[in-house]
């Protein structure tokens, strides 16, 4: 360990232990206002935790073979994250369990390298045993990994094999497209493992931790969508890779506090305004050699978002600028790395993602393309040089970002038929069919819910998956005329109860769409005060017809409050103006709008107490609660923040810089967004939790803020959680934290009163 690493958590511990010794941290229970608190019942919460809201045990990863004779998906127990793999028989309809951890493992311990806990919390993978597989191009082969070691599974002879790779941290496996190698990156370069002779071949040279290549860098995986750094040609005889160079970028480690002895984790982490990783894409043979470059304007377009190399198409990349307000499509020619453009796309504010496209025809003919430059989004097909055919899904027909997938689903050719995901209600989200030729969209699913499909590549079959706010999640295996032929079964442990959740609409036009869940020993006769459970931040929905999202507010709402959440300006799903309204702040639009949807709320049911609101929220979330407190006590009574980015300068480049712009350009607008710059404001209750090992939002957040708060002498709790990461998976610190604050609300809050007179 060096002396700058041995300094940080000197300086980390130091700060820590004089806020908790001399600033205002009282305990839950010390002090506040408020009736004394009632007994709380937490074993539904003790039930919710080990469950992950009653989500093991439910297939995932479904997915159909090419030839459409089975599926194979993924499942857990009703209360352990180890995944085996399943396979269903469409046929027979029958279901077989194929392989399980302890078959590869022998009873012995998972182990996972901090290379691959980094990747998973980039994807929000909590799950243990088999976290994700890969079927070879005909369906016969399964690709898995376990405890850094590579496997393959013949699903007809059900044997087993160890493949020898060579020593060192393997990531991202994944079959050739003619199926007969595997490429993965081992210790920062690109390998390949020929699956008849089991030769393993370096492919690329010289990777390091600093300069890797074929491995995404942080923002890619984070922020992009891009989970992946190489790619296999389509006929197999080359790689194209990233090599990433990240030495100019800030290292920062991330010290555990509760564990002094560990040496911290280093990280290249790019903040707003500072280096970022350097990145360039090179083609090379699978059997190794010389790299041909790929050749753009990367002073220009530093962003590498989008790599595809599909059956049918050119090597194609997408590209962006820094502001990421112009970001370009190019064709590459393979023989000597030189691009030419296909397309370019401008916004004003920012550009969103979309890394399903581009989706390459495969007869060559032209490739999908999505854009928002018509106000929302619409589906485009375009030919080979990149001009546009025909709008297939014009911007008016209900064409929206659902959960991060913006709506394009598959392509059958043969039928020349695009199944996209969409909706005419922000809330729900069904599975669409248009003709390549043009014609109407035809909406394929009908229950009000979430909705998707899955298909087989000759699309005889596909997995409907559905949820509502009265239906956990459920897989079902459907023909391509809709006929179901079997559910995937699901071992899940069922809800002991259905949420009392409803979603409505207030604010007059374009208004605001809410969720209100009320106690299930609900009183007209008594006001109730009212807990904000808000995200409101850009990417995310949560009023959506979903169980699964409402049980834990369902059981806030029965310790004596109503619940709401509330999506406003900045959130996905209704156009480009609605989202981008928060372009250069995040201080002012997104709270406005959780006031005013409160308050509107507050007219249409007089249960809502409204002189008594509490807010609580996670990362974004948190965020949004501490600057509800900060900077509108007149509203929001108390507030607690979970894992809150607190200064945007502290943040990381892509994220902050796509909604604030460069921090030279908008000074005002990091100021108006940081919270720091309210601190001496503060006047409610406010409890703070933080994970002290959180890579994505450091612990140095919540510290930057208690430290400004400590030193305006104002009163706050804070509560760390010493080893956690910016996701809490452990079912009794998830436990420990809703019951911790339910009581902090309870305490300052209050409990349901019956007006005089009544």
């Amino acid at each position: 360990m060096n002396n700058a690493s041995r300094s940080k958590i000197a300086l980390v511990l130091s700060s820590l232990s004089a806020l908790l010794l001399v600033g205002g941290f009282g305990a839950a229970g010390d002090g506040g206002s408020g009736p004394p608190a009632k007994p709380i019942d937490t074993r539904f919460l003790r039930e919710l935790a080990i469950t992950r809201n009653f989500m093991l045990g439910r297939p995932s990863r479904a997915t159909p073979t090419p030839d459409g004779s089975a599926v194979l998906f993924l499942r857990s127990g009703p209360r352990s994250p180890r995944n085996a793999l399943y396979e269903f028989d469409v046929k027979t309809g029958r279901t077989r369990r194929l392989l399980t951890p302890r078959q590869l493992l022998g009873g012995q311990e998972e182990e996972l390298s901090a290379a691959e806990k980094a990747r998973r919390e980039r994807m929000r993978i909590t799950a243990r045993g088999f976290a994700r597989f890969q079927l070879s191009p005909d369906g016969r082969q399964v690709l898995i990994t376990l405890s850094g070691k590579l496997y393959t599974f013949d699903r007809t002879t059900r044997e087993i094999r160890q493949l020898p790779v060579g020593k060192g941290t393997l990531l991202d496996p994944k079959f050739s497209p003619d199926g007969k190698r595997i490429g993965y990156v081992l210790d920062h370069d690109v390998y390949v493992l020929d699956l008849k002779s089991m030769r393993e071949t370096r492919v690329t040279t010289g990777g390091t931790e600093d300069v890797s290549h074929g491995l995404a860098e942080f923002v890619a995986q984070e922020e992009m969508g891009r989970h992946t750094g190489f790619w296999w040609s389509p006929d197999s005889k080359s790689i194209v890779y990233e090599e990433a160079d990240a030495r100019k970028v800030e290292n920062w480690a991330v010290p555990d506090p509760y564990r002094p002895g560990k040496p911290p984790l280093p990280q290249r982490y790019p903040r707003p305004g500072k280096n970022n990783v350097v990145v360039r894409l090179g083609i090379i043979s699978v059997d190794g050699g010389p790299t041909t470059w790929i050749a753009w304007d990367r002073e220009r377009y530093p962003y590498l978002a989008t790599v595809k190399w599909d059956k049918g198409g050119p090597l194609t990349i997408l590209v962006q600028n820094r502001r990421q307000r112009e970001a370009v499509l190019l064709r590459v020619d393979q023989r000597t790395g030189e691009t030419s453009r296909l397309l370019v796309e401008n916004d004003d504010a920012w550009l969103n993602i979309d890394q399903a496209v581009p989706k390459w025809l495969e007869d060559g003919s032209g490739f999908l393309w999505t854009s928002e430059r018509n106000g929302h989004w619409q589906l485009e097909l375009r030919d080979r040089q990149g001009k546009l055919v025909r709008v297939l899904v014009p911007p008016d027909a209900g064409y929206i970002q659902s959960h991060g997938v913006r709506g394009f689903l598959s392509v059958d050719l043969a039928r020349r038929q695009v199944y996209y995901r969409g909706s005419d209600v922000p809330t729900e989200a069904h599975a669409y069919r248009v003709s390549l030729d043009g014609g109407k969209p035809e909406r394929l699913t009908r229950q009000p819910g979430l909705h998707s499909a899955r298909f087989s590549k000759n699309h005889r079959i596909y997995v409907h998956t559905f949820s509502s706010l009265t239906t956990m999640p459920k897989s079902v295996v459907r023909t391509d005329a809709g006929e179901e032929l079997g559910e995937l079964p699901s071992v899940a442990e069922s809800p002991p109860f259905q949420p009392r959740t409803e979603l409505v609409q207030v604010g007059g036009s374009p208004g605001y769409y809410c969720s209100i869940t009320r106690p299930r020993r609900f009183d007209r006769r008594r006001r109730y005060p009212v807990l904000v459970s808000v995200y409101a931040g850009p990417g995310v929905q949560i009023v959506t017809q979903s169980m699964a999202r409402q049980l834990r507010d369902q059981w806030r709402a029965d310790q004596g409050f109503i619940v709401v959440s509330i999506d406003g300006r900045g959130t996905p799903g209704r156009g480009r103006d609605w989202e981008r309204a928060i372009c250069g702040s995040f201080g002012t639009i997104p709270l406005d709008d959780q006031v005013a949807a409160l308050k509107a709320l507050g007219d249409k049911y007089p249960e809502l107490d409204l002189e008594r609101v509490g807010i609580v929220g996670w990362s974004f979330g948190g965020y949004m609660s501490a600057l509800a407190v900060l900077r509108r006590p007149d509203v929001f009574k108390a507030a607690v923040a979970g894992a809150p980015v607190t200064d945007w300068g502290d943040y990381d480049t892509h994220y902050t810089e796509r909604y604030l712009g460069l921090p030279q350009d908008n000074p005002e607008g990091y100021r108006d967004s940081s919270l720091l710059t309210y601190a001496t404001e503060l006047r409610r209750p406010l409890l703070l939790i933080h994970g002290t090992a959180d890579d994505n939002v450091f612990f140095l957040h919540t510290l930057k803020l208690a430290n400004a708060l400590f030193r305006a002498g104002k009163e706050f709790e804070l509560l760390p959680l010493p080893g956690f990461t910016h996701m809490v998976p452990d079912p009794t610190a998830r436990e420990r934290i809703e019951e911790r604050t339910i009581r902090f609300f309870q305490r300052h809050l209050g409990f349901p009163t019956r007006p005089p007179g009544r």
